[in-house]
């Protein structure tokens, strides 16, 4: 079930017709609607039934988090948006797309569409998605900056189940919550290390 922000992004889609298989070339349009979207952590979180325990390899989520190392680092995201890529038992592997930039970031999800499981965009969609297959294809190099190892004793609230139909919404929503650094510094970070290898 969509939240209250994403549904109305979505009916909004529909009526203009910017619905399409796997949303292929409208990745634009979400991120403009995104955009301009005014909405909160504490909004996103409060959609009861998309709340879960624990993360799916190959599905999208949004969490608190506070880094164990955090002082060591030179900065992190308290809000990260993942795709996760593994499991284990103290943590996950995930993409945080608010490491890129909206072009990047825009490129990379078109990207991932095609590696989907079906073209429902229900429940059963996920990403055929593994840190090796995404290493291997230069077509995936905006994937390098953001993969990220999460523990789960950090992770502050349950995970938000994002549904596939609202995956090109929650990419582009505006919250991200950076610390020790800021959004413009750690895209410029980012560019560079995709563009270096």
């Amino acid at each position: 079930m969509a939240s209250k922000t994403f549904k109305q992004i979505l009916e909004e889609a529909e009526r203009k017709g910017v619905l399409r298989e796997n949303y292929r070339d409208s990745v634009q349009w979400f991120r403009e609607k995104a955009r301009k979207v005014s909405t909160t952590t504490q909004s996103l979180m409060r959609d009861r039934n998309q709340l879960d325990e624990r993360v799916r390899i190959g599905r999208m989520y949004a969490f608190h988090y506070d880094p164990k190392y955090k002082r060591k680092m030179p900065y992190y995201d308290r809000f990260p948006i993942t795709i996760i890529l593994d499991r284990t038992d103290e943590g996950f592997l995930a993409i945080n797309l608010h490491y890129l930039p909206p072009r990047l970031r825009a490129e990379l999800m078109n990207e991932l569409w095609d590696i989907t499981n079906n073209n429902k965009l229900d429940e059963t969609t996920k990403m055929r998605i593994s840190y090796e297959r995404l290493k291997r294809a230069s077509r995936f190099k905006n994937f390098r900056p953001t993969v990220k190892y999460y523990l789960n004793k950090h992770v502050k609230s349950r995970f938000l189940r994002i549904e596939a139909e609202e995956w090109n919404i929650a990419a582009f929503l505006p919250v991200e919550k950076f610390e020790k650094a800021t959004k413009n510094k750690i895209w410029s970070d980012s560019r560079r290390k995709i563009f270096r290898s």
